[in-house]
């Protein structure tokens, strides 16, 4: 490769979907970008459909040739799969870059192997940092939520460009560094979760309106456009209106009612609820959402189910005060969830000593990223007051969860005597009634683990623990 063609400010490796839209996303930023695929075929493809694009981007069809167009220090966004993939494609470029050229994965990795790969360039080289992006396709194509993490003198580097093609909210870029290593996959982690439980309680509330009051798909379309108009504005309930509208091309039926019930996942939300798990931090609504998603797999056994037990009774009566008192459900879920993620946040801020700076992870998810809502800016606000109280405890939530309690409890008991499942509302007034508790019933829980285990209690009337009950002495 010639000098005039070592004029690249910025590399990336994997041309599938989101890396190929990432790549015309930077270009069209007014960034020159080197590309490189394993198949060449896909870069020749890729770069047939580039348009005026075209000149901003350089197609390099091996490593070296790759390497060589980028300036230095070299930084390098890997789009690959999650895992090995990820592995295998840094030791391949490692003999090429230098100890001050940076490799970026950009892709959905396990925040765990983040913290490896950090730990490992810190001791091989070259540098290495792991960014959150959210969006989907057309989020990588016009704008993505972006969580940076990783060194910040390597994002100081990179931020300029990372800010510059991601989403805006009312021109603020929605990217920013929220710590090292896997700070900004773990973020992206728990986007994921949340994401997972949203979608699972809009979900459920589509169940009681379909199953329990009897409505078409168009009518629950209508009621989630209206919503839309509201506190639960989002992109999710956008889009849930759309889907209920649509009808099938094919048949002219609502499209929902050709779609089977059984759906995929990708893995994030349940790494989400197992972090929750290994952190001691409770995020019961995302648990049932991923919980929720592996049932579904079990066609065969709820078919079984359903003929050994019949159906439920499920209809439930309609009225203009049920439809309010469903959006209010969600509206006290939705807080439940959000005071969940980002608990679960702070905690591994805490365990990891990572910056995570709450209020500004509030406002990137504000635009370009699957779970954008207008609730956001209130969270943002509430979580810069005091960061470290439970959300549902910030005067604004506060407030919205006495006004909606009532309803969330009201819909999950009117929903269990019909035999509507609704799991992560379910689990989310759970979790509302435990932290409103101040007394709970764990002090069975201690009473039982010392009987059978001799591991002691704390007492109410003294200070310090390793009590024992009677029935340990004699």
């Amino acid at each position: 490769m010639s000098s005039k063609d070592t004029v690249a400010e910025i590399g990336l490796i994997g041309l599938g979907t989101m890396g190929g839209n990432l790549a015309l996303n930077i270009a069209e930023n007014g960034f020159r970008i080197a590309v490189f695929n394993r198949t060449s075929e896909k870069t020749d493809q890729f770069m047939a459909k580039a348009g005026d694009l075209a000149d901003r981007l350089v197609p390099t069809k091996t490593l070296e040739d790759f390497v060589a167009s980028l300036q230095p220090p070299r930084a390098v966004i890997l789009m690959v799969p999650a895992g090995e993939a990820v592995d295998a494609q840094i030791a391949a470029l490692r003999p090429l870059l230098g100890d001050e050229d940076l490799i970026i994965d950009a892709g959905n990795a396990n925040y765990h192997d983040t913290n490896r790969r950090a730990e490992e360039a810190a001791e091989k080289g070259p540098r290495f940092m792991g960014i959150g992006v959210s969006g989907g396709e057309e989020g990588a194509r016009f704008g993505p939520s972006i969580m940076g993490g990783g060194a910040r003198d390597a994002w100081n580097r990179v931020g300029h460009i990372l800010e510059a093609i991601s989403a805006k909210y009312e021109d603020v870029p929605c990217a920013a560094y929220l710590g090292e290593a896997g700070a900004g996959h773990l973020v992206k982690t728990v986007h994921n979760g949340i994401e997972y439980a949203d979608m699972q309680m809009i979900a459920e509330v589509y169940g009681v309106m379909r199953d329990g009051f009897g409505m078409t798909a168009n009518e629950i379309g209508d009621v989630f456009e209206t919503w839309n108009g509201g506190i639960l504005q989002s992109y999710l309930i956008e889009i849930s209106s759309k889907v209920a509208k649509t009808a099938d091309p094919e048949t002219g039926k609502p499209m929902l009612d050709i779609i089977l019930d059984r759906a995929g996942q990708k893995g994030t939300g349940r790494w989400t609820a197992i972090e929750a798990l290994m952190l001691g931090t409770p995020a019961s609504a995302i648990e049932a959402a991923v919980a929720v998603r592996n049932m579904s797999a079990r066609l065969d056994d709820r078919k079984a189910g359903e003929a050994a037990f019949g159906p439920a009774p499920q209809s439930m009566e309609r009225a203009a005060g049920s439809i309010n008192a469903l959006e209010a459900a969600l509206v006290a879920g939705k807080i439940v969830c959000y005071a969940q993620g980002f608990g679960l946040i702070l905690e591994a801020a805490k365990q990891y000593g990572w910056a995570m700076p709450l209020p500004e992870i509030a406002k990137i998810w504000r635009n370009g990223c699957i779970i954008r809502s207008a609730m956001l800016n209130d969270m943002s606000s509430a979580l810069a007051d005091d960061a470290s109280r439970n959300l549902m405890l910030a005067p604004f939530f506060r407030d919205k969860l006495k006004e909606t309690e009532a309803s969330l409890r009201r819909m999950v008991a009117e929903a269990a005597l019909h035999g509507l499942p609704v799991p992560a509302l379910s689990a989310a007034l759970s979790y509302f009634d435990i932290m409103r508790t101040g007394r709970s019933t764990a002090n069975m829980l201690q009473g039982q683990r010392d009987f059978f285990g001799a591991h002691g209690f704390e007492r109410t009337d003294r200070d310090g623990g390793g009590f024992h009950g009677p029935w340990a002495m004699g």
